[in-house]
């Protein structure tokens, strides 16, 4: 799978989980036509995957964050609005935007960003207008249980 593939993924289903299992599709599962026993850093082509997670990381058209399960989850931009809708919602922590910096050390270190400093005005108007059953509804099936408690 190529990054263009993997955007179109992402764009097509709107809610991706990066390697995890959950009620929405798997990045991991798509690029590797399965799920790979173990971890993927083991599966003959986890590199190509690693490489895979970076370029759609870089994308200005994905927020990732830990949205579905504390999970890695990656959010197309046409669900910002639902996502600045519902942000009380699923809570501030969710929706934090991740981003690694690599350190002079070579180590790995997890910065995040708050949801609201990625989105323009034109995306939080848009978010506001939309009404909570409609702001889930665009987010998939997954958020049913969200539905059932009322939405701020």
């Amino acid at each position: 799978m190529t990054p263009r593939q993997a955007l179109r993924f992402i764009a097509q289903h709107g809610v991706v989980l990066e390697a995890a299992r959950g009620p929405v599709p798997s990045l991991l599962e798509a690029a590797l036509d399965r799920r790979p026993r173990g971890s993927w850093w083991g599966h003959p082509r986890g590199k190509e995957f690693f490489w895979l997670t970076r370029a759609v990381r870089a994308s200005r058209e994905v927020l990732v964050c830990r949205l579905v399960s504390g999970k890695v989850t990656y959010v197309h931009r046409r669900l910002w609005p639902a996502l600045a809708r519902l942000e009380r919602r699923f809570g501030r922590a969710a929706l934090q935007a991740v981003h690694e910096v690599h350190t002079a050390s070579g180590a790995h270190r997890v910065t995040l960003t708050p949801f609201r400093k990625r989105l323009s005005r034109r995306v939080l108007a848009s978010g506001a207008r939309l009404s909570p059953e409609r702001a889930l509804a665009a987010l998939g099936s997954w958020t049913r249980r969200l539905r059932r408690n009322p939405v701020p």
